[in-house]
């Protein structure tokens, strides 16, 4: 034990002789950029005047909502989605005030409703979102759900300096990897969720535009899909809306 405390007390030791602490002497300037892909820009090394990058991972918070056929902001405030996407920053400008982004995004959203009700037609493949009277008394809370991959393509202008204003536009072309409707019943056990995902049209092909605009880390999201929900020309015609927060972590 005595031994092995002794070998890795030299490994440490060694380190901490190597390493070079840059105020300790004047003038040395360190080439040292913290941050996966710092130097990388998705096809070939960064020169030296091109190395800062941003919003290589962003998240989204949203609110979800649909339009078409049924008009906007009229379900819940409790319709929240979430995107996570993972972006190459490839500068085209030297000071890295013009540059595009390319990835990949999974997008999770939750649209809550009341008043309506889904229904598949199994025989002629259709899905219709129908208006009801009432709502069922043991029906606590509806909700239509839907995971998405898709690849994004950004064109980014900035300003100069790294607190700079930001201004994204873009599209996404990917796949819709499930829908499904959750319904929350009171019972005699309690809560009770039942989901269901046997939409017969489901329309998998997807294409949306979307933008960013704010300060750094931080921007105002807004997104629209314009494949619809179903591929049926005798379904409900939906199309997925975002609005949100944009977080850039690096």
């Amino acid at each position: 034990m005595i031994k092995f405390l002794a070998i890795i007390g030299l490994v440490f030791g060694t380190f901490s002789v190597m390493a070079q602490d840059p105020a300790a002497e004047p003038g040395l300037i360190s080439r040292f950029r913290p941050g996966a892909m710092w130097f990388f820009t998705g096809y070939r090394p960064a020169t030296a005047e091109r190395v800062r990058k941003y919003d290589r991972l962003i998240f989204d918070l949203t609110y979800n909502d649909w339009a078409g056929d049924r008009q906007p902001f009229k379900n819940k405030w409790n319709s929240i989605g979430f995107n996570t996407s993972l972006l190459f920053d490839i500068p085209l400008t030297t000071g890295n005030t013009v540059s595009l982004g390319l990835g990949i995004s999974h997008s999770l959203y939750r649209i809550s409703y009341n008043y309506m009700q889904f229904q598949m037609d199994q025989v002629n493949d259709i899905t219709q979102l129908n208006d009801i009277q009432t709502i069922v008394p043991d029906v606590d809370k509806h909700f239509f759900c839907g995971n998405t991959l898709s690849i994004p393509v950004e064109l980014r202008l900035r300003s100069q300096n790294w607190q700079h204003f930001k201004f994204h536009i873009g599209g996404k072309v990917g796949l819709t990897l499930n829908n499904y409707t959750k319904d929350v019943f009171d019972s005699a056990n309690g809560k009770m969720t039942v989901k269901n995902s046997q939409f017969p049209d489901i329309q998998r092909l997807l294409y949306s535009a979307h933008v960013r605009v704010g300060f750094r880390n931080f921007a105002l999201f807004g997104s629209y899909q314009f494949s619809p929900v179903f591929s049926s020309s005798g379904s409900t015609h939906l199309n997925i809306l975002q609005l949100g927060l944009s977080v850039s972590l690096f």
